[in-house]
């Protein structure tokens, strides 16, 4: 017999340090068993976000699954900004290389929707575009 899911949640929790909270609340599990899981497997991700899908049961167990860190922290630190520009038609914050640009995308690609590192490169540097961040060829 299977069991039955009561809830499934998308949060995105600062890597190795989630802490009990209304966000963890409204899933119905126990928080600090959770948090102690979840901070031991993102332990070395500190100081990132960290996406994760909570697969909350009616018995108050639960599964979660890690994601990769969100495309825009990763551009914002390697183009070395603090933020995206507001208005990416007419103004560039910043700039990244080739190689940068295909680092981040090699660790994406298991979260992207596309299976070859050069479309995950174009989806990247779409994103990249619409920061205001220009790829050095």
């Amino acid at each position: 017999m299977s069991k039955r899911i009561a809830k499934v949640l998308k949060l995105e929790l600062p890597g190795g340090e989630a802490k009990p909270g209304p966000k963890l609340a409204s899933a119905g599990i126990v928080m600090p068993k959770f948090c102690t899981d979840f901070n031991a497997k993102t332990a070395d991700r500190k100081g990132e976000v960290v996406p994760v899908i909570i697969t909350a049961y009616e018995d108050k167990s639960f599964d979660f699954v890690v994601k990769t860190t969100p495309v825009a922290p990763l551009l914002i630190k390697a183009a070395g900004i603090n933020k995206g520009s507001s208005n990416s038609k007419t103004t560039t914050v910043g700039k990244i290389t080739k190689k940068q640009l295909q680092e981040i995308a090699e660790y994406k690609l298991p979260d992207l929707n596309c299976y070859d590192l050069e479309m995950a490169m174009k989806i990247i540097r779409g994103t990249a575009k619409n920061m205001g961040i220009e790829v050095e060829e």
